[in-house]
């Protein structure tokens, strides 16, 4: 599925991923390839991304790996759409 994850300063991330798992309002939710159509906030807390990832470099040190080499965003708050196998993450 494809991701974009888009902040207010700049879109931080596109591009082909495995899963992406987000921190929902109601709790924390994950999204695999062909997921339901979904709209959510989201709250603070970390997106959690796996895949075979290539962040640009103006935004690497945004980013981290976890103990299980996801990479992870930190953030405080935001929107989450999925439709049509791609996820647009608006984040704050």
């Amino acid at each position: 599925m494809y991701l974009e994850i888009v902040s207010p300063e700049a879109t931080l991330f596109t591009g082909e991923v495995t899963s992406v798992t987000v921190p929902g309002i109601n709790g924390e939710f994950q999204m695999l390839n062909n997921h339901a159509p979904i709209v959510s906030l989201l709250q603070e807390g970390n997106v959690q991304i796996e895949g075979d990832l290539t962040i640009d470099e103006a935004y690497e040190n945004k980013f981290s790996k976890n103990a299980d080499g996801k990479t992870i965003l930190p953030i405080s708050s935001g929107t989450i759409e999925m439709k049509d196998n791609k996820v647009i993450v608006l984040a704050d």
